[in-house]
């Protein structure tokens, strides 16, 4: 008996009961609850990935600019691959790949 009323004194402590119910609203109500922050988190990680991503691009097209500043023979590369421009007098001839064996950039046939 003493025991039940030992529990039961604690459990009905008003200290105790201002806790968990500020627990409780701090976990599930509050604008800023558990589940918030941790989205927000994986959010985050997301984010950072990506921009470690667009770092890499920029500092690829950073050096891609650089070599077209500094090399004609460059400048004639580029123009001839993503400008499909020729020389006077040459011909220019374009093969599609019609495979069936394509895989999407994702890997998935």
């Amino acid at each position: 008996m003493k025991v039940i009323k030992k529990i039961s004194a604690i459990l009905f402590n008003r200290y105790f009961i201002v806790s968990i119910v500020f627990i409780v609203w701090m976990l599930f109500f509050d604008q800023r609850d558990y589940f918030q922050q941790k989205a927000s988190a994986e959010e985050l990680k997301k984010i950072q990935s990506s921009t470690k991503y667009y770092d890499d691009e920029i500092n690829s097209t950073k050096s891609q600019l650089n070599n077209l500043q500094t090399s004609p023979t460059s400048i004639e590369k580029f123009g001839r691959e993503r400008y499909l421009l020729k020389r006077e007098g040459e011909e220019l001839y374009l093969f599609e790949d019609t495979s069936e064996n394509k895989t999407s950039p994702e890997g998935k046939k």
